[in-house]
C-alpha cells in the first residue's frame, strides 16, 4: 500500500520562506513522477510543480522563480521550497505520485497560511 505523508505547512509572514516535504512508502519511488498541488476552499485543486522520474521540472506560472521542486530518491521524498511567499499562496498543499499505467495516490495535505 502506497502512503504519502506531507509535512512542513505552517503560518508564515508574507515574504517568508517554507519547505514542504512529502515522504513516500510502499512503492518504487524513483520510477514515479511527483507533483505538488494546492487547493483553496471552494476552488479546484491546481498543479503547482512537477518533477518527473528523470528530474525534469515544470511550474505553474504563478510560482515560477519563487518555488523549487526537488526529489531525493534515496529518501523517497519530494520537496517544495517556497520563497517570497504571498498571501495568495495560502492553501492546502498536496503531493501526488503518478506513473503511466499505474495507480496514482494523493497525500493527506498540509496547510500553508501566508499572513501578517
Amino acid at each position: 500500500q502506497v502512503q504519502l505523508v506531507e509535512s512542513g505547512g505552517v503560518l508564515v509572514q508574507p515574504g517568508g520562506s517554507l519547505r514542504l516535504s512529502c515522504a513516500a512508502s510502499g512503492t518504487a519511488f524513483s520510477l514515479y513522477a511527483m507533483d505538488w498541488y494546492r487547493q483553496d476552499p471552494e476552488k479546484q485543486r491546481d498543479l503547482v510543480a512537477r518533477i518527473s522520474s528523470d528530474g525534469t521540472t515544470d511550474y505553474a506560472d504563478s510560482v515560477k522563480g519563487r518555488f523549487t521542486i526537488s526529489r531525493d530518491n534515496a529518501k523517497s521524498t519530494v520537496y517544495l521550497q517556497m520563497n517570497t511567499l504571498k498571501p495568495e499562496d495560502t492553501a492546502v498543499y498536496y503531493c501526488y505520485i503518478h506513473r503511466l499505467n499505474h495507480v496514482s495516490y494523493w497525500g493527506q495535505g498540509t496547510q500553508v497560511t501566508v499572513s501578517s
